[in-house]
């Protein structure tokens, strides 16, 4: 009979926890041959690996995390950056692959939760001595062992997840994993196309740290009925208390019923209503509660900067140029969200396809934002009525992108009436709006990397009407990634990639919202939707 596999001796004088027979110390062999340099260079690491660790844990920036490109540039992502563990060199993903290449560093920190990553490998490593350093400063804020607030007492010695890796917060605080957004919210009657709404607005990570950070200070706020409070109060109730239950959204829904908004009048029935329009009238409702409290002007060049404005608002560019003495008129308006007609498009491709037409929503941002349209205008050159072209592109992108693909047609005639739009349209999880900005025109975009790295934006929610118009019903999906690590660890990326699971980020993964049901969904359950509404994150904050 073989002998049984022995363990390999441990790094001299530094503690870690006595080897158990069949079990690796190291994390990988990279990380063996590190610590079996020398003394010194083990020391050394683990010094390294302590000082990152203070700085990922001991400091909980407002959004975002902050890198330094290759060429001194500052950069603010929403992703996660690599801190590396042989120098003192903060980089993005894209940057770490060509730091390593430079300089023969293979190490590198997570920002997020301080898990190490081994470029040979690839992959996030588990790695004991590492991960006894980690564990010691997320659970105690201390890497010594005499503290009376251990991490194990920061669970139930009755639970039996306790001792799970995945079920370590990987958090700045020490959170269950229930605290982490994923509740759903009962429906009070024909309000699901608020529900939706609401999710999107919960699981926007930029909007989610606004409130968690008291962005609104509920407490000193006078004004009744005041619906930031109540979605603070939301905030709270999903992201602090240990709660899985449905959430019933009683201030969400009293605040909403006695507004004033005339705009927004038809909304408040016990009806199935928009979810587009909900979604614009709580956006506004915020703008006023956290901004300057002046109502934005449809068409108008509105700038606030409240939290609403930094994460929605965009501003758009039309470009009128007369044909008769080539004059060019720019206009410029804000843009909450923008709004892409399906029907015309579809019947032009329906004519040319035998199958009923399939649209991508590249097809329909060109429509809207590369192709110019003939109209009438009055020329302040000819001083007269003349034939123009005129195109419209986005001269500044918002944080977050939100898109309406209008699915719903009122017709005039002698009858109205009112027909869904089944049309399916494809839309990616990675989005490159740049060919669609004012700046993108008349230049060489390939040569422009800065420029085209603020344009990539993510997909984080998605928005789906099933059913009739009338009688039909709202349902959503969220991307529950990087800022929800609680659940899903970071050791379990090599397992995602493998299956095909997960999403954009590491830990990310797609949930279904169907009112107070939460359900893990697939990848393809999101994209093969008939998406009524889509939220997108840029990657990179301007």
């Amino acid at each position: 009979m073989a002998a049984r596999p022995t363990t390999p001796a441990s790094p001299k004088n530094h503690k870690i926890k006595a080897p158990q027979q069949g079990q690796p110390v190291y994390g990988c062999e990279h990380i063996q041959r590190l610590f079996n340099q020398d003394q010194a260079t083990t020391n050394t690491s683990i010094q390294h690996y302590k000082a990152i660790l203070r700085c990922v844990f001991d400091t909980n920036p407002i959004i975002s995390q902050t890198a330094k490109s290759l060429d001194g540039q500052i950069i603010t992502s929403l992703t996660p950056t690599y801190l590396c563990l042989q120098c003192p060199s903060t980089l993005t993903d894209d940057d770490r692959q060509k730091h390593g290449s430079k300089k023969s560093h293979r190490f590198y920190v997570d920002s997020r939760d301080g898990a190490l990553y081994c470029q040979m490998c690839d992959d996030i490593v588990w790695d004991p001595t590492f991960e006894d350093l980690r564990l010691r400063k997320l659970g105690t804020a201390s890497f010594f062992t005499s503290r009376k607030r251990k991490h194990e007492e920061l669970f139930s010695s009755a639970d039996p997840l306790r001792d799970n890796p995945t079920y370590i917060s990987a958090n700045t605080t020490a959170v269950s994993c229930k605290a982490n957004g994923l509740r759903g919210i009962y429906n009070a009657g024909a309000t699901c196309y608020q529900n939706v709404v609401l999710q999107s607005f919960l699981h926007n990570p930029i909007l989610r740290n606004f409130y968690l950070s008291d962005g609104h200070q509920s407490s000193s706020c006078e004004t009744p009925h005041c619906l930031s409070c109540a979605m603070d109060d939301m905030f709270q109730d999903f992201y602090v208390q240990e709660n899985t239950n449905g959430y019933t959204a009683a201030n969400i829904l009293s605040g909403f019923w006695i507004s004033e908004k005339k705009a927004f009048e038809n909304l408040v029935t016990t009806k199935e209503q928009d979810a587009h329009e909900f979604f614009q009238f709580l956006a506004e409702e915020l703008h006023e509660r956290n901004g300057d409290g002046k109502k934005p002007e449809t068409g108008s060049e509105h700038s606030c900067n409240c939290i609403i404005h930094q994460i929605y608002y965009g501003k758009l560019q039309s470009t009128t140029t007369c044909q008769n003495c080539q004059g060019v008129t720019n206009q410029v308006q804000s843009f909450l969200d923008l709004s892409l007609p399906l029907e015309n498009l579809g019947h032009k491709k329906g004519k040319k396809a035998p199958r009923p037409p399939k649209l991508t929503l590249q097809e329909c941002l060109d429509e809207e934002y590369i192709k110019s349209d003939k109209c009438e205008y009055r020329c302040n050159n000819c001083s007269s009525m003349q034939q123009a072209r005129r195109q419209t592109s986005i001269k500044r992108l918002p944080n977050v992108l939100s898109i309406q693909l209008k699915r719903f047609e009122y017709k005039q005639g002698r009858h109205e009436r009112a027909a869904k739009i089944d049309t399916p349209v494809q839309f990616p999880l990675e989005l490159n709006m740049l060919p669609y900005t004012s700046r993108a025109k008349g230049q060489d975009v390939r040569e422009s990397f800065e420029l085209a790295r603020s344009c990539v934006y993510d997909l984080i929610s998605v928005v789906v009407h099933v059913g009739e118009m009338d009688t039909g019903h709202y349902v959503s999906y969220c991307r529950v990634g990087d800022q929800v690590s609680s659940v899903f660890s970071p050791w379990r990326r090599r397992r995602e990639r493998l299956t095909g699971g997960g999403g954009v980020g590491v830990c990310a993964k797609w949930f279904a919202f169907n009112d107070h049901k939460v359900e893990l969904a697939q990848k393809s359950d999101v994209l093969n939707s008939r998406a009524y509404l889509l939220f997108y994150i840029v990657r990179s904050l301007s």
